[in-house]
């Protein structure tokens, strides 16, 4: 599990301990956690995209629909990511397979390790 996957568990951590009802709080909080606060690292958009994206369509275990996101492109791969997964699980052994499958001719952005490590722990509704 990557960095990035593992701030996605943290902020499912921090919703579910009630810390926080808002889900980009959450990934705010997770990602200050782990990378410090203002850093490169915990600005990255793509896979705060992702995860918002996943929880925007309620697909996030405990997360109510609603509007968390601007990126519609990183919450589409997110999405895609997720349909493939659903088809054939042996994706779950590789982001990048995973990415690749997606089709996308953009470099790998960490937005799959998001969906991964929800995956993993059960943390999407499947």
């Amino acid at each position: 599990m990557g960095k990035y996957g593992q701030a996605a568990i943290l902020a499912v951590d921090f919703l579910e301990s009630n810390r926080t009802k808002s889900p980009r709080e959450a990934w705010e909080l997770a990602t200050s956690e782990l990378f410090g606060k203002g850093t490169h690292a915990q600005k990255k958009g793509c896979p705060r995209g992702a995860f918002l994206g996943l929880c925007e369509e309620g697909l996030v275990r405990g997360v109510a629909p609603g509007k968390y996101t601007e990126s519609r492109d990183n919450k589409d791969y997110a999405l895609q990511g997720l349909a493939l997964l659903k088809q054939n699980p042996s994706f779950a052994k590789s982001p990048s397979a995973l990415w690749k499958a997606i089709g996308i001719n953009k470099s790998h952005n960490s937005q799959m390790d998001v969906v991964l490590s929800l995956w993993e722990k059960n943390y999407l509704l499947k």
